[in-house]
Protein backbone atom coordinates (compact mmCIF):
# COMPACT_ATOMS: atom_id res chain seq x y z
CA UNK A 1 0.00 0.00 0.00
CA UNK A 2 2.76 2.66 0.37
CA UNK A 3 4.11 2.56 -3.11
CA UNK A 4 0.48 3.16 -4.39
CA UNK A 5 -0.59 6.08 -1.34
CA UNK A 6 3.14 7.37 -2.85
CA UNK A 7 2.91 7.64 -6.26
CA UNK A 8 0.33 9.84 -6.49
CA UNK A 9 0.87 12.02 -3.32
CA UNK A 10 -1.83 13.90 -2.27
CA UNK A 11 -4.33 12.51 -5.15
CA UNK A 12 -4.58 8.53 -3.67
CA UNK A 13 -4.64 9.97 -0.14
CA UNK A 14 -8.08 11.41 -1.04
CA UNK A 15 -9.02 8.35 -3.70
CA UNK A 16 -8.56 6.28 -0.46
CA UNK A 17 -10.44 8.66 1.52
CA UNK A 18 -13.77 9.61 -0.64
CA UNK A 19 -12.73 7.67 -3.91
CA UNK A 20 -13.34 4.26 -3.71
CA UNK A 21 -17.00 5.38 -5.17
CA UNK A 22 -15.36 6.78 -8.20
CA UNK A 23 -14.28 3.04 -9.25
CA UNK A 24 -16.44 1.91 -12.49
CA UNK A 25 -17.89 -1.42 -11.18
CA UNK A 26 -17.55 -2.87 -14.81
CA UNK A 27 -13.49 -2.63 -14.14
CA UNK A 28 -13.63 -3.34 -10.63
CA UNK A 29 -14.99 -6.61 -11.37
CA UNK A 30 -13.15 -7.70 -14.02
CA UNK A 31 -12.70 -10.71 -14.36
CA UNK A 32 -10.84 -10.89 -17.54
CA UNK A 33 -7.15 -12.91 -18.43
CA UNK A 34 -4.36 -12.51 -19.71
CA UNK A 35 -1.23 -14.73 -21.09
CA UNK A 36 1.47 -12.15 -20.00
CA UNK A 37 4.19 -13.59 -17.67
CA UNK A 38 3.39 -10.50 -15.11
CA UNK A 39 -0.09 -11.58 -14.74
CA UNK A 40 -1.17 -13.90 -12.07
CA UNK A 41 -4.59 -14.71 -10.06
CA UNK A 42 -6.45 -11.39 -12.06
CA UNK A 43 -3.37 -8.90 -11.06
CA UNK A 44 0.19 -7.58 -12.61
CA UNK A 45 3.79 -8.07 -11.22
CA UNK A 46 7.16 -6.34 -11.41
CA UNK A 47 10.04 -8.96 -11.86
CA UNK A 48 11.08 -8.21 -8.56
CA UNK A 49 8.38 -7.75 -5.82
CA UNK A 50 7.97 -4.11 -4.73
CA UNK A 51 7.59 -3.74 -1.17
CA UNK A 52 4.88 -3.47 0.32
CA UNK A 53 4.72 -0.80 3.78
CA UNK A 54 1.63 -1.86 5.18
CA UNK A 55 -1.30 -0.01 6.76
CA UNK A 56 1.11 1.67 9.68
CA UNK A 57 3.48 3.30 7.12
CA UNK A 58 0.28 3.94 5.06
CA UNK A 59 -0.86 6.06 8.02
CA UNK A 60 2.32 7.51 8.45
CA UNK A 61 2.06 8.86 4.78
CA UNK A 62 -1.41 10.21 5.64
CA UNK A 63 0.13 12.01 8.53
CA UNK A 64 3.19 13.65 6.41
CA UNK A 65 0.42 14.84 4.03
CA UNK A 66 -1.61 16.40 6.29
CA UNK A 67 0.95 17.95 8.76
CA UNK A 68 4.32 18.37 6.98
CA UNK A 69 4.85 21.55 5.44
CA UNK A 70 5.20 21.84 1.86
CA UNK A 71 8.24 24.47 0.54
CA UNK A 72 8.04 25.81 -2.43
CA UNK A 73 5.91 23.53 -3.44
CA UNK A 74 4.21 25.43 -6.40
CA UNK A 75 6.16 27.96 -8.65
CA UNK A 76 5.39 31.91 -7.05
CA UNK A 77 5.89 33.27 -10.66
CA UNK A 78 4.56 32.21 -14.18
CA UNK A 79 5.90 29.26 -15.87
CA UNK A 80 7.15 30.54 -19.66
CA UNK A 81 5.53 28.56 -22.04
CA UNK A 82 5.32 28.65 -25.66
CA UNK A 83 1.43 28.94 -27.60
CA UNK A 84 1.16 26.32 -30.33
CA UNK A 85 -1.26 26.24 -33.17
CA UNK A 86 -2.57 23.98 -35.69
CA UNK A 87 -1.31 25.62 -38.93
CA UNK A 88 2.38 25.74 -36.96
CA UNK A 89 2.45 22.08 -36.42
CA UNK A 90 1.10 21.14 -39.68
CA UNK A 91 3.84 23.34 -41.42
CA UNK A 92 6.62 21.17 -39.71
CA UNK A 93 8.45 19.03 -41.71
CA UNK A 94 7.20 15.96 -42.73
CA UNK A 95 11.44 14.89 -43.43
CA UNK A 96 12.26 14.55 -39.19
CA UNK A 97 11.11 13.37 -35.83
CA UNK A 98 9.60 16.65 -34.55
CA UNK A 99 9.03 16.96 -30.41
CA UNK A 100 7.36 19.24 -28.09
CA UNK A 101 7.26 18.78 -23.83
CA UNK A 102 3.36 19.65 -23.71
CA UNK A 103 3.96 20.02 -19.90
CA UNK A 104 4.36 16.74 -16.90
CA UNK A 105 4.60 13.31 -19.21
CA UNK A 106 2.83 14.86 -21.94
CA UNK A 107 4.56 14.82 -25.37
CA UNK A 108 3.33 15.44 -29.12
CA UNK A 109 5.41 13.61 -31.46
CA UNK A 110 5.16 14.80 -35.39
CA UNK A 111 7.12 11.39 -36.93
CA UNK A 112 7.77 11.92 -40.74
CA UNK A 113 4.55 13.50 -41.30
CA UNK A 114 2.72 11.71 -38.59
CA UNK A 115 1.03 13.00 -34.83
CA UNK A 116 1.28 11.03 -32.02
CA UNK A 117 0.53 12.16 -28.68
CA UNK A 118 1.85 10.04 -25.20
CA UNK A 119 0.50 10.26 -22.02
CA UNK A 120 -1.43 13.26 -22.78
CA UNK A 121 -2.93 14.82 -19.88
CA UNK A 122 -4.85 18.05 -20.79
CA UNK A 123 -7.03 18.18 -17.47
CA UNK A 124 -6.46 20.85 -14.83
CA UNK A 125 -5.92 18.42 -12.26
CA UNK A 126 -3.86 15.20 -11.85
CA UNK A 127 -7.05 13.67 -10.42
CA UNK A 128 -10.49 11.88 -10.54
CA UNK A 129 -12.03 15.31 -8.72
CA UNK A 130 -12.72 18.56 -10.69
CA UNK A 131 -12.55 20.81 -7.34
CA UNK A 132 -9.67 19.13 -5.46
CA UNK A 133 -5.93 17.44 -6.20
CA UNK A 134 -2.67 18.44 -7.99
CA UNK A 135 -3.32 21.81 -9.91
CA UNK A 136 -1.26 22.09 -13.34
CA UNK A 137 1.31 25.10 -12.77
CA UNK A 138 0.77 26.33 -16.78
CA UNK A 139 -2.04 25.92 -19.10
CA UNK A 140 -1.15 23.25 -21.92
CA UNK A 141 0.28 25.15 -24.85
CA UNK A 142 -2.69 23.87 -27.15
CA UNK A 143 -6.47 22.30 -26.61
CA UNK A 144 -7.21 19.17 -27.88
CA UNK A 145 -9.70 21.10 -30.59
CA UNK A 146 -6.73 23.38 -31.86
CA UNK A 147 -5.01 19.64 -32.21
CA UNK A 148 -4.75 18.42 -36.05
CA UNK A 149 -6.29 14.43 -36.62
CA UNK A 150 -3.48 12.57 -34.38
CA UNK A 151 -2.29 8.88 -35.82
CA UNK A 152 -1.55 7.15 -32.92
CA UNK A 153 -2.01 7.98 -29.20
CA UNK A 154 0.92 5.60 -26.31
CA UNK A 155 0.09 4.93 -22.83
CA UNK A 156 2.70 4.08 -20.50
CA UNK A 157 0.18 3.34 -17.89
CA UNK A 158 -3.48 4.70 -16.07
CA UNK A 159 -2.36 7.01 -13.33
CA UNK A 160 -4.22 10.30 -13.32
CA UNK A 161 -1.29 12.12 -14.92
CA UNK A 162 -0.94 9.92 -17.38
CA UNK A 163 -3.99 8.97 -18.16
CA UNK A 164 -6.57 11.15 -18.34
CA UNK A 165 -9.86 10.38 -19.26
CA UNK A 166 -11.60 13.45 -20.55
CA UNK A 167 -8.61 13.76 -22.57
CA UNK A 168 -8.91 10.49 -24.03
CA UNK A 169 -12.84 10.97 -24.67
CA UNK A 170 -12.30 14.53 -26.70
CA UNK A 171 -9.51 12.51 -28.39
CA UNK A 172 -11.46 9.09 -29.22
CA UNK A 173 -12.80 10.25 -32.68
CA UNK A 174 -9.90 12.23 -33.83
CA UNK A 175 -7.23 9.50 -33.30
CA UNK A 176 -6.92 6.40 -35.39
CA UNK A 177 -4.91 4.38 -33.10
CA UNK A 178 -4.06 3.82 -29.22
CA UNK A 179 -1.50 1.98 -28.19
CA UNK A 180 -1.91 1.09 -24.53
CA UNK A 181 -0.42 -1.45 -21.92
CA UNK A 182 -2.42 -4.88 -21.43
CA UNK A 183 -5.62 -3.77 -19.33
CA UNK A 184 -6.47 -0.12 -19.77
CA UNK A 185 -7.87 -1.06 -22.91
CA UNK A 186 -10.90 -1.60 -20.61
CA UNK A 187 -10.74 1.94 -19.47
CA UNK A 188 -10.56 3.31 -23.03
CA UNK A 189 -13.77 0.96 -24.33
CA UNK A 190 -15.47 2.01 -21.21
CA UNK A 191 -14.83 5.70 -22.06
CA UNK A 192 -15.73 5.94 -25.64
CA UNK A 193 -12.47 4.56 -27.53
CA UNK A 194 -13.88 2.24 -30.61
CA UNK A 195 -12.53 -1.21 -29.35
CA UNK A 196 -10.91 -1.58 -33.07
CA UNK A 197 -8.50 1.43 -32.57
CA UNK A 198 -6.97 -0.15 -29.40
CA UNK A 199 -4.15 -2.33 -29.72
CA UNK A 200 -2.54 -3.68 -26.51
CA UNK A 201 0.63 -4.58 -25.42
CA UNK A 202 2.92 -6.63 -23.04
CA UNK A 203 6.18 -5.97 -22.07
CA UNK A 204 9.05 -6.54 -24.66
CA UNK A 205 6.13 -6.66 -27.59
CA UNK A 206 7.35 -5.09 -30.84
CA UNK A 207 5.20 -3.29 -33.60
CA UNK A 208 6.65 -1.93 -36.83
CA UNK A 209 4.42 1.42 -38.38
CA UNK A 210 5.06 2.66 -41.59
CA UNK A 211 7.30 5.45 -40.34
CA UNK A 212 9.11 3.88 -37.08
CA UNK A 213 9.28 0.58 -34.88
CA UNK A 214 7.27 0.68 -31.18
CA UNK A 215 8.18 -1.57 -28.59
CA UNK A 216 6.79 -1.56 -25.56
CA UNK A 217 9.53 -2.23 -22.33
CA UNK A 218 9.14 -2.60 -19.10
CA UNK A 219 9.53 -0.55 -15.45
CA UNK A 220 9.42 -0.87 -12.05
CA UNK A 221 6.15 0.71 -11.63
CA UNK A 222 2.33 -0.12 -10.48
CA UNK A 223 -0.94 0.71 -11.65
CA UNK A 224 -4.67 1.77 -10.38
CA UNK A 225 -6.60 4.57 -10.09
CA UNK A 226 -9.15 3.86 -7.11
CA UNK A 227 -9.41 0.86 -4.51
CA UNK A 228 -10.85 -1.71 -6.83
CA UNK A 229 -8.59 -1.59 -9.89
CA UNK A 230 -5.32 -1.95 -8.19
CA UNK A 231 -2.45 -3.86 -10.64
CA UNK A 232 -5.33 -4.82 -12.97
CA UNK A 233 -3.55 -3.41 -15.78
CA UNK A 234 0.35 -3.11 -16.90
CA UNK A 235 2.74 -0.61 -16.79
CA UNK A 236 5.40 0.61 -19.15
CA UNK A 237 8.00 2.19 -21.20
CA UNK A 238 8.22 3.28 -24.93
CA UNK A 239 11.13 2.64 -27.58
CA UNK A 240 10.33 4.64 -30.46
CA UNK A 241 12.91 3.98 -33.17
CA UNK A 242 12.82 5.51 -36.75
CA UNK A 243 15.31 4.94 -39.43
CA UNK A 244 17.28 7.47 -38.27
CA UNK A 245 16.59 8.61 -35.06
CA UNK A 246 15.90 6.82 -31.41
CA UNK A 247 13.89 7.81 -28.88
CA UNK A 248 12.75 6.36 -25.09
CA UNK A 249 10.14 7.30 -23.15
CA UNK A 250 10.11 6.09 -19.38
CA UNK A 251 6.95 6.90 -18.46
CA UNK A 252 7.04 6.01 -14.39
CA UNK A 253 9.55 3.37 -12.52
CA UNK A 254 11.90 3.21 -9.76
CA UNK A 255 15.75 2.40 -10.86
CA UNK A 256 16.04 -0.76 -11.98
CA UNK A 257 18.32 -3.17 -14.10
CA UNK A 258 15.96 -3.13 -16.78
CA UNK A 259 17.20 0.22 -18.26
CA UNK A 260 20.35 -1.44 -19.00
CA UNK A 261 18.48 -4.15 -20.62
CA UNK A 262 16.75 -1.90 -22.87
CA UNK A 263 19.68 -0.27 -23.42
CA UNK A 264 21.44 -3.47 -24.54
CA UNK A 265 18.54 -4.00 -26.86
CA UNK A 266 17.43 -1.27 -28.54
CA UNK A 267 19.77 1.39 -27.71
CA UNK A 268 22.25 3.45 -28.32
CA UNK A 269 19.51 6.12 -27.93
CA UNK A 270 19.54 10.04 -30.06
CA UNK A 271 17.00 11.18 -26.98
CA UNK A 272 15.82 9.75 -23.43
CA UNK A 273 12.54 11.56 -21.89
CA UNK A 274 13.32 10.24 -18.33
CA UNK A 275 10.95 10.40 -15.33
CA UNK A 276 12.58 13.33 -12.98
CA UNK A 277 10.45 14.02 -10.15
CA UNK A 278 7.92 12.83 -7.61
CA UNK A 279 10.42 11.02 -5.55
CA UNK A 280 10.39 10.86 -1.90
CA UNK A 281 12.38 8.42 0.27
CA UNK A 282 8.98 7.34 1.32
CA UNK A 283 8.24 5.43 -2.06
CA UNK A 284 11.85 4.76 -3.72
CA UNK A 285 11.00 1.66 -5.36
CA UNK A 286 8.58 3.19 -8.12
CA UNK A 287 10.13 6.57 -8.63
CA UNK A 288 13.47 7.45 -8.80
CA UNK A 289 15.90 10.45 -7.27
CA UNK A 290 17.62 12.78 -10.26
CA UNK A 291 20.87 11.07 -9.20
CA UNK A 292 19.16 7.47 -10.19
CA UNK A 293 17.29 9.14 -13.24
CA UNK A 294 20.98 10.06 -14.87
CA UNK A 295 22.28 6.96 -14.16
CA UNK A 296 19.18 5.11 -16.03
CA UNK A 297 19.50 7.47 -18.92
CA UNK A 298 23.49 6.43 -19.27
CA UNK A 299 22.00 2.54 -18.88
CA UNK A 300 19.76 3.27 -21.81
CA UNK A 301 23.56 4.36 -23.74
CA UNK A 302 21.23 7.82 -24.38
CA UNK A 303 23.12 11.12 -26.20
CA UNK A 304 20.82 13.67 -24.89
CA UNK A 305 18.84 13.25 -21.57
CA UNK A 306 15.69 15.58 -21.90
CA UNK A 307 13.88 15.06 -17.70
CA UNK A 308 10.03 14.65 -18.10
CA UNK A 309 7.64 14.39 -14.69
CA UNK A 310 8.12 17.59 -13.55
CA UNK A 311 7.32 21.44 -13.81
CA UNK A 312 3.67 21.17 -13.96
CA UNK A 313 1.54 19.40 -10.92
CA UNK A 314 2.81 19.01 -7.51
CA UNK A 315 2.86 15.23 -6.17
CA UNK A 316 5.35 15.08 -3.66
CA UNK A 317 7.26 16.95 -0.88
CA UNK A 318 10.06 18.60 -3.24
CA UNK A 319 10.17 21.80 -3.87
CA UNK A 320 8.97 22.24 -7.78
CA UNK A 321 12.22 23.02 -9.35
CA UNK A 322 14.24 20.52 -7.05
CA UNK A 323 14.34 18.12 -10.27
CA UNK A 324 15.34 20.24 -12.69
CA UNK A 325 17.92 22.02 -10.90
CA UNK A 326 19.34 19.04 -9.08
CA UNK A 327 19.52 16.97 -12.86
CA UNK A 328 21.09 20.00 -14.50
CA UNK A 329 23.65 20.01 -12.00
CA UNK A 330 23.94 16.35 -12.38
CA UNK A 331 24.28 16.51 -16.14
CA UNK A 332 27.24 19.15 -15.91
CA UNK A 333 28.95 17.27 -12.95
CA UNK A 334 28.88 13.86 -15.21
CA UNK A 335 29.24 15.96 -18.71
CA UNK A 336 26.43 14.65 -19.87
CA UNK A 337 24.42 16.43 -22.76
CA UNK A 338 20.74 17.55 -21.00
CA UNK A 339 17.88 19.61 -22.77
CA UNK A 340 15.41 21.14 -20.99
CA UNK A 341 12.86 23.13 -23.37
CA UNK A 342 10.07 25.18 -22.83
CA UNK A 343 6.65 23.74 -22.67
CA UNK A 344 5.33 24.32 -26.29
CA UNK A 345 9.04 24.52 -27.50
CA UNK A 346 9.81 22.24 -30.56
CA UNK A 347 12.61 20.06 -30.38
CA UNK A 348 14.39 18.03 -33.52
CA UNK A 349 16.58 15.64 -31.73
CA UNK A 350 19.21 15.19 -34.69
CA UNK A 351 19.73 19.53 -34.38
CA UNK A 352 22.25 20.78 -31.84
CA UNK A 353 20.49 20.73 -28.21
CA UNK A 354 19.95 23.63 -26.28
CA UNK A 355 19.57 24.04 -22.32
CA UNK A 356 17.57 26.84 -21.68
CA UNK A 357 17.51 26.74 -17.69
CA UNK A 358 14.12 28.70 -17.66
CA UNK A 359 13.04 27.60 -14.33
CA UNK A 360 15.68 29.77 -12.82
CA UNK A 361 14.57 32.92 -14.00
CA UNK A 362 11.29 32.02 -11.21
CA UNK A 363 13.53 31.16 -8.41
Amino acid sequence: MLSKVGSLGLVLVLILIIGACTVNKNLATLSQEYTSSQYKAGKFYNDKPVENGGIGKTLAIFYRFFTEKKVNAVPESEIPIKTLSKIQLLNLSDDKLHLIKLGHSSILLKVYGEFWLIDPVFAERASPFSFMGPKRFHPTPISIADLPEIDRVLISHNHYDHLDKSAIKQLANKTSQFLVPLGVENNLIEWGVESEKVMTFDWWQEFNTDKALLVFTPTRHFSGRALGDSNTSLWGSWVIKTPDESVYFSGDSGYFDGFKKIGQKYGPFDLTLIETGAYDKDWPEIHMTPEQSVQAHVDLQGRVMLPIHNGTFDLAFHAWYDPLERVNQLAENKNLTLTTPLVGQVVQIKDSIETHRWWQALL
